[in-house]
């Protein structure tokens, strides 16, 4: 069976960053990715790369920034009052809120996000709201491990449901 629409494929990938060759995430056979192929879940241009390869086959190729996780933008930095951060005693909990530190938040719509803390005075907390992949150029390779057809219900909710077919909602 061949990687396309509506298959369940589990592979291991080791990515780097097609610039400089920095190590950035690896799975393997024990631990491998596993996903509902078509539902774009996962990085369309990723996608695209392993369409039609079946278990067994080796892939290598490279997304740049723009198809993976796009450029890094400005207006997604942002200035935080430090109060936001403070905890009932009105202090900020040293421990967690740190430079480079990451941070799930909340919008004004009610969005949930990740923000990367860059830099803390004693007024805000500067904050990167970027993907933390952004503007970087991507760099895969690794092994399809097998390839089976969807059931009705993974199809049905837009995901894998493992290997031994059972999930929590």
């Amino acid at each position: 069976m061949t990687v396309d629409t509506n298959t369940v494929v589990s592979l291991q990938y080791k990515l780097t960053n097609h610039q400089t060759g920095e190590h950035i995430e690896e799975t393997s056979e024990n631990h491998p990715m596993e996903f509902l192929y078509g539902v774009e879940r996962i990085i369309p241009a990723f996608e695209v790369n392993i369409h039609g390869l079946k278990a067994g086959d080796r892939f290598e190729f490279s997304i740049p920034s723009a198809e993976a996780y796009g450029e890094k933008q400005d207006d997604h930095v942002a200035i935080i009052p430090i109060s936001v951060f403070f905890d009932e005693s009105g202090k900020i909990d040293e421990t967690q809120i740190k430079v480079g530190a990451i941070l799930p938040m909340t919008d004004n719509e009610g969005n949930h996000l990740r923000g990367t803390i860059l830099e803390i005075s004693p007024e805000n907390v500067t904050m990167d709201f970027n993907h933390p992949l952004a503007g970087t150029d991507l760099f895969f390779q690794g092994t399809i491990l097998e390839v089976r057809q969807a059931t009705a219900d993974e199809i049905a909710h837009g995901h894998s449901h493992g290997v031994h077919g059972g999930h929590h909602h």
